[in-house]
């Protein structure tokens, strides 16, 4: 049964490179208040090699190195436990997956309990980790990153935006509600460089009705 909070399970070499933006502002207080938790789990701590290596060398030539599927798949299998996994949504990041958007975020909040989110580094994760955990590849854009690690935080942030109560006010959703990508506030004229800079007259009107169809045309 979905309950109206999300873990996130985050694969990383780099833990600490997420730090900062989980310790802010709204994030940080979704996590304080558990509306949302957020656990790593750094794949060198799943190997079993001295000098906790996690790369090789990629079969067919090529450049860079590969990480290996064992210690990956043993670190999501940390992460999943007995979990049932109707309730858990594994994400495999590559630039050719399903584009991450408004509605998948919307879905995934609605849907699962726990997201588990595998960050890749150097060439690439072995193909064979995703085929194993069935992961879904996900992109954030037509572009590629050096690692995971910022795409999950993207994603981290949009979801959990849509947890009950993360924002406080359900209507702080700009997607619930009608709005203008431009938005003022005071002053009311802006003087910058000898030029006035002024508010639309009719977000000073009063009229909500024609506020309401500036916003919808703008």
């Amino acid at each position: 049964m979905k309950t109206n909070k999300i873990t996130f399970h985050i694969i990383t070499l780099f833990p600490h490179a997420l730090d900062s933006y989980l310790e802010e502002s709204i994030v940080k207080r979704a996590i304080e208040d558990k509306k949302i938790e957020v656990r790593m789990y750094n794949p060198r701590d799943f190997t079993k090699d001295k000098h906790r290596r996690v790369d090789q060398k990629p079969y067919g030539g090529g450049p860079g190195m590969v990480l290996e599927a064992e210690s990956i798949l043993k670190a999501v299998s940390k992460a999943i436990g007995r979990k049932d996994r109707r309730q858990v949504k594994v994400i495999f990041f590559e630039p050719e997956g399903t584009q991450f958007d408004t509605g998948y975020a919307e879905k995934v909040a609605k849907r699962y309990d726990h997201v588990v989110m595998i960050c890749g580094r150097y060439e690439g994760i072995d193909a064979r980790v995703k085929k194993i955990l069935r992961a879904e590849a996900v992109t954030i854009g037509p572009y590629t990153l050096t690692g995971g690690e910022l795409p999950a935080m993207v994603m981290l942030d949009a979801i959990a935006r849509r947890v009950p109560g993360v924002l406080g006010n359900y209507d702080s959703l700009e997607e619930r509600r009608t709005a203008s990508h431009d938005v003022y506030t005071r002053p009311e004229v802006l003087k910058w460089k000898e030029k006035n800079y002024r508010v639309p007259k009719v977000l000073l009107s009063g009229d909500h009705k024609k506020i309401e169809e500036w916003k919808q045309k703008r």
